[in-house]
C-alpha cells in the first residue's frame, strides 16, 4: 500500500486545478497569435481580456505545481498532470463553439480560473504575500 497516494483529499484538489489549467491552455492557445484574431484584436476590452486569461492562467500552473510538489508524492503529480493532459481535449470540445474561440467563453474561463485560483489559496496557501 506504499505505492498509493496517502493524501487523497490533496490529490483530488490537484487533479482540479491541473483539469482547469488544462483547458484554460487550449483556450488560450486559439487566442494567440493576436494578429491573427481579427474578433479579439478589434476591441481594447478583447486584448485586456485574453491578457487577463494568460496571466490567470500561468499564475494558476506555477501554483498547483507547487501545491501537487508540496502535497503530493511526485509519482502522482507527474501521473495526474498527464491525465490531465491527456483528457482535457474532450472537456475543451464539449464546450459550444461560441465559447472556445471568443470573447465569451474567455470571460467565462476567467471565472473559472479566478475560482480555481481562491480554492488554490485556500486549501494550500501557495501564493503568500
Amino acid at each position: 500500500m506504499d505505492a498509493v497516494e496517502p493524501n487523497v483529499a490533496a490529490l483530488c484538489w490537484f487533479a482540479l486545478f491541473a483539469a482547469v489549467a488544462g483547458v484554460g491552455f487550449y483556450v488560450l492557445a486559439g487566442a494567440f497569435p493576436l494578429a491573427t484574431r481579427d474578433d479579439l484584436t478589434g476591441k481594447a476590452t478583447s486584448v485586456a481580456l485574453v491578457a487577463l486569461n494568460a496571466a490567470a492562467f500561468l499564475a494558476l500552473a506555477y501554483g498547483a505545481l507547487t501545491f501537487g510538489l508540496a502535497e503530493l508524492r511526485w509519482t502522482s503529480v507527474v501521473i495526474v498532470s498527464g491525465l490531465a493532459a491527456l483528457f482535457t481535449p474532450a472537456v475543451f470540445h464539449l464546450w459550444p463553439e461560441r465559447w472556445r474561440d471568443g470573447a465569451a467563453g474567455l470571460a467565462i474561463l476567467l471565472a473559472v480560473t479566478v475560482a480555481a485560483l481562491g480554492a488554490l489559496q485556500a486549501v494550500g496557501g501557495v501564493f503568500v504575500a
